[in-house]
């Protein structure tokens, strides 16, 4: 009889350990496929037709750095950017400019089980500041250069390196911000950037 009940009792134990290290295994699973915050650091190439009167188009380049936290470990997070480029020789005039925005918003990022690639959406608003010869010049000053609206629309893909790394193969948006111009006071940018993520 006391042999009966070591061994139920040696059996029930086994199986509490079992079920434990199950459970423990599954949790970790679990969290490794939860969201974590995240800081991005990019090159960002930038198109814009600031300029009125057509698509007088030129290129600026700079870097973006964004920031994410995710929401009660679902697939949305709040985000936000920061950018800051420069573009030279702008029309026949030379003209220089220099382009910031700081803008935040809502993330989406749907989950892939067992993908080593990541895409997202997201839709931010914010905040536009400008400098140089383009807005500030005696030819065409811009009243609101230092602060315009500015809203970020777009997305990307990223690339698993590692656990905490990876890669930001292309980020896709659509900068548009309201500086003065003496037309639609409105620019459409074209932002694509490509960089480094940590995941915390």
């Amino acid at each position: 009889m006391r042999f009966m009940n070591i061994a139920e009792a040696a059996l029930m134990l086994t199986a509490f350990v079992v079920c434990a290290s199950s459970s423990v295994a599954q949790s970790s699973t679990a969290n490794e496929k939860l969201a974590r915050p995240e800081l991005a650091l990019t090159y960002s190439y930038v198109r814009s037709n600031a300029p009125p009167g057509g698509c007088t188009c030129f290129n600026l380049n700079g870097g973006s750095a964004t920031f994410a936290w995710p929401i009660a470990r679902g697939q949305f997070a709040l985000a936000a950017d920061l950018m800051a480029a420069h573009g030279g020789g702008i029309s026949s005039n030379g003209y220089d400019l220099n382009l910031s925005s700081y803008t935040g918003g809502v993330r989406y990022t749907p989950r892939l089980a067992a993908m080593p690639v990541q895409p997202f959406g997201q839709v931010l608003i914010g905040l536009a500041h400008s400098s140089g010869s383009l807005v500030q010049g005696s030819g065409a000053p811009v009243a609101n250069s230092s602060a315009a609206f500015a809203s970020n629309l777009g997305g990307g893909l990223d690339l698993k390196a590692s656990h905490r790394m990876w890669i930001r193969l292309f980020e896709a948006d659509y900068l548009l911000t309201t500086f003065d111009n003496g037309s639609n006071n409105h620019q459409n940018n074209l932002r694509i950037s490509a960089g480094a993520v940590i995941r915390f």
